[in-house]
């Protein structure tokens, strides 16, 4: 029984603290501690309900978990604002609204998909609810199978993986494929992608097989707010009835089939070099893995890194491969093996990543630029690749080399404004297929060669309507080996592609601003641009500022679902784009930049080149970065701006501001026997900055600048040691 002295001393509190968004969180969390929400543990909420927990309720209950890019993902835990089995039901019972009600008496069918989390909290959020409370072990599977109760409840026949096995998981662009194949009205999937293992999120799908974008997304979060009165039944009782089914088998051989027949004989595979994937443990040893080898490449995967929600294996616990750290494993695998390429796919499979090691065996992160941007080259302009012609698409931050590949191409089709998120990708698909027109263009689905964004998604077959690192993986696999017959490694033909089409490319970085204060610093960096746009970033003139939310230039806003993609502003010098937009499923506010040609070819040889062009990009983003946090009147100094952007700005900022003058003052003392004795003082010293993991790899660029600014310290042996420590493992440029 609630204490209501107790849940009304809160409900003040948010309200004298946060004003009025704490008067909205307090009606929030009486809605929840009343029993109007279900799944929602009030006996645990009520043990948040002192004062020292009152940041924590408020974030928890602020707004609810909102239907961004991506559909909802976050933190799991207790509260509107977190991932939980009341925002998968809501959701789940929305979702089964809004089907009936756009198709009433239909025999109606879902997929639901899930990947392989499991909730751990990792992070430490809830020690005051002590070792055992309802959340921990709460599974991406066990949501899923939620779902199907709440699907079978409304009369909708839900189609999930193996239903008896707790640990089945189907990636997302198989949940895509799946839907169309089985004729569903929609579908839906529990994974939060590539975050880190505490967080969660559920998407849903249309008939399509993509994500519905505005305003007919706006019409599915209306029937979720509306969606409090859950019907469900018991999961075993759904599969008697026949209501919750098995995926037939056959499905995933049809999507193996359907790589297969799209690489065709693009090149034979060769026994004799192995190909290093890794799935992060997630999904893609079901879906890439497969593909490869159906193909006959000998691929070689680290043995601990199959499905495993905990991300043990990977670095930081952040299985993405969009960062370097997270495939050093596979890296050194690949070199006890002999082998010359990595490839990775996130938890949920929809993201492809690419290491290459050159010939004094250091190993080159490839990003989501370039990688599209090789994928590109190699298919419409590369003399001994397919040299298809047709449309390629592209987001409105994604390398603008794509469209100097599509010009000399010739014959084809450039689609590169598109809001970020792949669901606009299969909004012109889905266009295309019922019109074969999208504003000037006339052609077919069937026409596609490449879309690509820059965080690592690929779509190649139409029939696939998400992004899927598997063709990805297959066409990089088989370049790989040709590549080898003739001497050159992948980054030799990175390079060569610049000196033909130009000095481009793409940094990409975030301000990590977590919990409600990091929102509305956010909100505030945006506003500051919005009412004074800059005439001047990274030291050149903004010769156009554009705002994606002016309603002259591209309309009124369809509906509340559009306002977050339609956040970003773009400002265009000469040499650079810069774009600023809130992440839609992490709380970061993102920065892009997108490097231009200056007219002239660029200078230097292999990974020299790449440093020049590198370090031009570098020094504009690192500014624009300081110009950003000077609207909330924050600067970071060099070396603090070095650190990766896993770390969150509060940490940056302690890092310069403690750390550093700590570091400085303990060596200059003495106070180090030897580089062990340093390095276990940073670890301790800096352990919250990546909790749950060793910060220490992620420190190594700071200390290496800094190491260059000590050469006056008295013990200038040591400062030399930590800088060869630093330096080592570091990826070019």
């Amino acid at each position: 029984m609630t204490d209501p002295a107790r849940l009304d001393r809160m409900c003040n509190l948010l309200a004298e603290r946060y004003g009025t968004t704490g008067t909205e969180a307090a009606e929030r969390l009486r809605r929840w501690m009343g029993g109007e929400i279900p799944y929602a543990e009030p006996e645990m909420i009520e043990r948040h309900l002192d004062e020292p927990h009152a940041a924590l309720v408020f974030d928890a209950f602020r707004q609810v978990l909102p239907f961004g890019t991506g559909g909802r993902r976050g933190p799991m835990g207790y509260g509107a604002n977190r991932m939980n089995p009341s925002t998968v039901a809501m959701t789940a019972q929305g979702h089964a609204d809004h089907l009936k009600e756009n198709a009433p008496g239909a025999a109606l069918s879902v997929v639901v998909a899930n990947d392989v989390r499991v909730f751990a909290d990792n992070v430490g959020v809830y020690p005051f609810l002590g070792p055992r409370h309802p959340l921990l072990g709460v599974s991406s599977r066990s949501l899923a199978r939620l779902a199907c109760a709440i699907y079978a409840a409304n009369g909708i026949v839900a189609w999930l993986a193996e239903p008896d096995d707790d640990h089945a998981v189907t990636s997302t662009p198989e949940l895509s494929f799946y839907i169309v194949q089985l004729g569903a009205a929609g579908g839906m999937n529990v994974s939060a992608s590539h975050n880190p293992p505490d967080d969660n999120g559920i998407k849903v799908y249309d008939a399509y097989g993509s994500q519905p974008i505005a305003p007919e997304d706006q019409r599915l979060v209306d029937a979720m707010d509306r969606a409090t009165a859950v019907r469900t039944v018991p999961f075993e009782e759904g599969l008697r009835s026949e209501t919750i089914r098995p995926l037939p088998a056959d499905l995933r051989t049809a999507y193996v089939d359907t790589y297969v027949e799209l690489y065709g004989n693009l090149y034979p595979p060769r026994a004799d070099a192995p190909v290093v994937y890794t799935p992060l443990c997630g999904c893609g040893v079901h879906t890439v893995k497969p593909v490869l080898e159906r193909l006959g490449f000998p691929v070689l995967m680290p043995p601990d890194q199959g499905p495993d929600g905990s991300f043990a294996a990977v670095p930081f616990k952040a299985p993405n491969p969009e960062v370097p750290h997270a495939t050093v494993p596979a890296r050194e695998f690949a070199d006890r093996h002999g082998a010359g390429i990595v490839l990775s796919s996130d938890p949920d499979a929809d993201r492809i990543g690419m290491e290459a090691r050159l010939e004094d065996g250091s190993w080159y992160h490839f990003d989501g630029n370039q990688i599209a941007a090789i994928l590109c080259h190699h298919l419409m302009l590369d003399p001994e690749g397919p040299r298809r012609r047709g449309l390629v698409m592209a987001t409105l931050v994604t390398t603008k080399l794509l469209g100097r590949v599509v010009a000399e191409a010739g014959d084809s089709w450039l689609i590169d404004d598109l809001l970020v998120g792949f669901k606009y990708v299969a909004d012109v698909l889905k266009t295309l297929e019922r019109t074969g027109r999208y504003k000037d263009i006339a052609c077919s689905p069937g026409d596609l060669v490449l879309a690509a964004e820059e965080s690592h998604g690929v779509v190649m077959a139409p029939g696939i309507r998400d992004k899927d690192a598997t063709p990805a993986c297959m066409v990089l696999a088989g370049l790989y080996q040709r590549l080898l017959d003739e001497g050159r490694t992948m980054l030799d033909y990175y390079v060569a592609m610049l000196r033909e089409l130009g000095g481009y490319d793409n940094v990409n970085r975030s301000i990590a601003l977590s919990g409600a204060e990091g929102t509305r610093k956010k909100d505030r960096i945006m506003a500051a641009l919005r009412e004074s746009p800059p005439g001047k970033l990274g030291g050149r003139p903004v010769r156009r500022f554009i705002d994606y939310r002016d309603p002259e230039r591209f309309g009124p806003i369809a509906s509340d679902t559009e306002r977050l993609p339609r956040n970003v502003l773009q400002a265009h010098t000469d040499r650079f784009v810069i774009t600023v937009r809130p992440s839609g499923t992490e709380p970061k506010l993102k920065l892009y930049c997108q490097l231009l040609p200056d007219g002239e070819p660029p200078g230097g040889a292999g990974t020299d080149l790449l440093r020049r062009v590198r370090a031009k990009a570098d020094a504009v983003v690192r500014t624009v970065y300081n110009e950003l946090l000077a609207c909330i009147d924050v600067s970071l100094d060099e070396a603090a701006l070095l650190l990766p952007d896993i770390i969150d700005l509060e940490g940056k900022q302690r890092f310069g501001r403690e750390t550093v003058p700590r570091l400085y003052d303990a060596m200059r003392s003495g106070k180090f026997a030897g580089l062990d004795e340093l390095l276990d003082w940073l670890r301790r010293e800096t352990a919250a900055m990546t909790p749950a993991a060793d910060p220490l790899p992620a420190l190594r660029p700071a200390l290496a600048w800094l190491c260059r600014q000590w050469r006056d310290a008295p013990d200038i042996a040591l400062v030399e040691k930590l800088e060869g420590w630093a330096n080592r493992e570091r990826s070019i440029p």
